[in-house]
């Protein structure tokens, strides 16, 4: 360990005339990851991932190959290939997160030894500055600007907040949206100057080239040399001040860290599908993440926002090229955040993840339609990795991560190709029941890889005292977890159908637009959901109906899952998207994460009473809570 931390600093060093940094060694004492060696941790992974994949591919053969492999059976079994790896591994993270967290060890120890946790821990003084950045483009500004005086009351609280400024940068192109952000951002910056905190700094670009990427660039050139790290901050990102100075002080200390990305969870919401959706996240991320981080180590993700970012490393190392060709798949690159990741670790710093859950906060999509638009901006930008998989002077483990954030979204075209191919096979070459029941076993047994964080997460949330309670109880939780993992059964094909048009539509293309999101507002009328969701229900409609008037309605039985799902997208849509839906989750406390039951003091003035409905009755609170804060309230 000593000698890989002499040759990391050492390549700092080198870089020092390029990013201005200095080593200081009284700043950075030596200590020593407990646990295995990183090395050993990674040959466990690989081996067992390629000892699961082998094996689940060696099940599939042998059930194909008594007459042997035909043209169809040889795509089911590539569509299973092809479909695994990505929800082999998450299987695998979540395991070993699982042992880590209930098992002999300390993870505290053996993955996060950097920062500091518990009474007494919180910093008391800091020496350097941080740049708080706030991307914003063509949405209502008005909840942002209340987040930020949620974020400086809080960092008020700490007594650091010198070592910090808001800059508010701003890609919009609406005309009044524009007054909206000039006018909103003086209100605020008078607010944070009143409180003692330095004066924040609005920039709007007039050339929007490199979207989010190209913003952070720019703000480095006229600002990054004034700044020793930066942490970059999305329209509905939420973080205490505790956990900002924390970061700080764990970079100070540790000079060979170039990103440090905490683990981001939702805030209380009152969409229904927001709510089902964080839940399920918020206790299956825990174990997923620490089983990624135990092997991952050095070369962590990066998510794009909510990560201290050391910026004069950032600045001489992240800068990512145009590719050649037009969009979709040349030009800009879309999702730059893993990409940087790769690029900082190339420049001889660490990126890592903490797995832990801080007051880092985030809020997810109102609706169905709105998550599979942000699914699909990460899909186009995802399928511009391949260009990068053999970039001089990457590690082998970020030329890995590359490839499977591109598996990743060919995995669902892959299944759903096997899926068809397995249910032409049962239709045209003679009813055999096996090719009907391999459709149903593959998709149960990658739908089960898939959700193995989650079925882990429940496993923690019951084997850690008191961690039932707050989730709403045994009741709220046992019936939320059920219910969201049908719900998950049902979005799974929906989802792969989706994804596996639009990356038809790319090779045609066909192209994501980069706009303002709905972040907040509800409902979904019929109409929209039909023109969003009618593939999905005819091909669900008519799988049913070929498989029950050639094969027997015996037949269906194997194929549910995968066409009640497709069959019922529209309703799906409209019901979750509903206010009634949002209304009821929320007043019986379906759903409920433990932010609900215990809010924290930087989220008191934005979270909504209507999300929190089952833990203050309105009746007895009517009129003690703010408005919504996309109502411009704080």
């Amino acid at each position: 360990m000593g000698n890989l931390k002499e040759g990391v600093l050492n390549a700092m060093a080198a870089d020092q005339s390029a990013t201005g940094w200095q080593s200081d060694p009284e700043r950075s004492p030596d200590f020593q990851y407990s646990g295995l060696p990183v090395r050993w941790r990674r040959r466990i992974v690989l081996a067992l991932n390629l000892a699961t994949i082998a094996g689940l591919g060696y099940v599939v053969y042998r059930l194909l190959s008594p007459d042997g492999i035909d043209g169809a059976e040889a795509v089911m079994l590539i569509g299973l290939m092809l479909a695994t790896p990505w929800t082999v591994l998450g299987f695998w993270n979540a395991v070993i997160g699982m042992v880590l967290q209930h098992g002999p060890g300390a993870p505290s120890k053996s993955i996060y030894p950097f920062y500091p946790q518990g009474q007494g821990s919180q910093p008391i003084a800091l020496s350097s500055r941080t740049a708080l950045t706030i991307f914003l483009r063509n949405e209502d500004p008005r909840p942002v600007f209340a987040r930020i005086e949620a974020m400086q009351k809080s960092l008020q609280a700490t007594g650091l907040q010198r070592h910090f400024r808001f800059f508010v940068l701003s890609d919009t192109s609406e005309p009044d949206i524009i007054q909206l952000e000039e006018a909103g951002f003086d209100l605020v910056a008078a607010h944070v100057v009143a409180d003692g905190g330095n004066r924040p700094v609005y920039r709007r670009r007039a050339d929007n080239a490199g979207y989010k990427a190209g913003n952070i660039q720019d703000f480095l050139k006229e600002h990054g040399s004034r700044y020793d790290f930066f942490l970059p901050l999305d329209s509905d990102s939420v973080m205490s001040g505790d956990v900002m100075i924390r970061l700080v002080a764990a970079m100070e200390a540790r000079p060979e860290l170039g990103i440090l990305q905490t683990l981001v969870v939702g805030v209380p919401a009152e969409s229904g599908f927001a709510r089902m959706f964080q839940f399920g996240m918020r206790h299956g991320m825990r174990s997923f993440t620490l089983g990624s981080a135990w092997w991952s180590a050095d070369c962590g993700p990066y998510w794009g926002h909510n990560a201290l970012i050391r910026a004069a490393a950032f600045e001489a190392h992240c800068n990512l090229p145009v590719l050649p060709g037009s969009p979709p798949l040349g030009g800009h690159v879309l999702s730059h955040d893993q990409l940087e990741a790769t690029y900082m670790r190339r420049g001889g710093y660490e990126v890592r993840v903490l797995p832990i859950e801080t007051q880092s906060f985030e809020a997810n999509p109102p609706t169905l339609l709105e998550f599979a638009k942000r699914d699909l901006r990460w899909c186009q930008g995802n399928m511009q990795y391949w260009r990068f998989l053999f970039e001089p002077g990457l590690k082998p483990l970020s030329r890995f991560q590359l490839f499977q954030a591109f598996l990743m979204y060919v995995a669902p075209p892959a299944w759903i190709v096997a899926t068809f191919a397995a249910a032409w096979k049962g239709v045209t070459g003679g009813f055999d029941a096996t090719y009907i029941e391999l459709g149903f076993w593959s998709f149960i047994t990658i739908f089960l890889l898939s959700v193995t964080p989650k079925i882990a997460g429940v496993v923690d949330v019951l084997l850690t005292p008191g961690a039932i309670r707050s989730y709403g109880g045994p009741l709220r939780f046992g019936l939320s977890a059920v219910i969201e993992l049908l719900a998950s059964m049902i979005m799974a094909p929906i989802v792969a159908v989706y994804v596996s048009v639009f990356l038809i539509g790319l090779l045609f293309g066909r192209s994501v637009t980069w706009s303002g999101q709905n972040r907040d507002r509800l409902g979904v009328t019929l109409g929209t959901a039909f023109k969003a969701m009618g593939l999905q229900t005819l091909i669900g409609v008519a799988l049913a109906t070929i498989i029950t008037g050639l094969i027997g309605g015996y037949a269906i039985l194997w194929a549910l899952p995968v066409v009640a799902g497709l069959s019922l997208a529209i309703p799906f849509t409209v019901f979750t998207a509903s206010q009634r839906f949002g209304y009821w989750s929320a007043r019986l406390g379906l759903f409920a994460i433990p932010e609900e039951g215990c809010l924290p003091r930087v989220l008191t003035r934005l979270v909504p009473h209507k999300a929190r409905l089952w833990r203050r009755p309105s009746a007895r609170f009517e009129g003690k809570f703010p408005k919504p804060a996309r109502d411009g309230q704080a």
